[in-house]
């Protein structure tokens, strides 16, 4: 059973921009660290914000939004099972 937890976005290129805005915004702050720190916390911030709290969360959206419409789950008699989803064909 879910409980509804997704962490995909609603396109392929929107969670890749939140991945390269939290990645660089977190080395970003490493770097930053000796020279201007308060900088350096504002980049900390962003990029967990761009992550939505962790980078994990993060890895597991990309997963979530790659395989969006393409895998189904069926739970029944206490049991799961995921099934590639059937696509509609297209008349050529």
């Amino acid at each position: 059973m879910t409980d509804g937890r997704s962490f995909a976005s609603s396109s392929l290129a929107r969670h890749l921009v939140r991945g390269v805005v939290g990645f660089g915004a977190l080395v970003g702050s490493v770097v930053l660290v000796p020279v201007i720190w308060p900088v350096s916390l504002a980049l900390a911030a962003l990029g967990v914000l761009a992550f939505r709290g962790c980078p994990t969360c993060w890895a597991i959206g990309l997963a979530q939004t790659i395989s969006r419409g393409r895998l189904r789950r069926s739970c029944s008699d206490g049991g799961c099972e995921l099934k590639v989803a059937e696509r509609p064909r297209s008349s050529a």
